[in-house]
């Protein structure tokens, strides 16, 4: 295979397994949305507790860590968050994640 054709088709893994992961950061930003009403808190509430900045959270909430990025939040933002809502980490990261070892 020439190193051409290894370069395409690793950058279409690539682009594949980010959408994929894109698609998974819109489940994890309705999980929170939806944890978040129940609760009754508003963002900014959820942030301050969660030692986050308001800007932050409402990201993580859009599916976003950056602007056009998709959500990556840490394990630690992700316990803080769960304590919050009063529920599991578990409950938070939705099911079925995709595949993002390099392959």
């Amino acid at each position: 295979m020439l190193w051409s054709e290894h370069a395409e088709r690793v950058a279409r893994r690539n682009e594949a397994t980010e959408q994929e992961w894109s698609s998974y950061a819109q489940r994890l930003a309705t999980a929170l949305r939806t944890f978040r009403e129940r609760s009754g808190l508003s963002q900014e509430d959820v942030a301050y507790r969660s030692g986050l900045t308001r800007y932050t959270y409402q990201k993580y909430e859009k599916g976003e860590s950056r602007p056009g990025s998709p959500a990556n939040p840490t394990l630690r933002t992700l316990i803080a968050i769960a304590q919050v809502l009063t529920v599991s980490v578990h409950e938070l990261i939705p099911d079925s994640p995709p595949d993002i070892r390099a392959r």
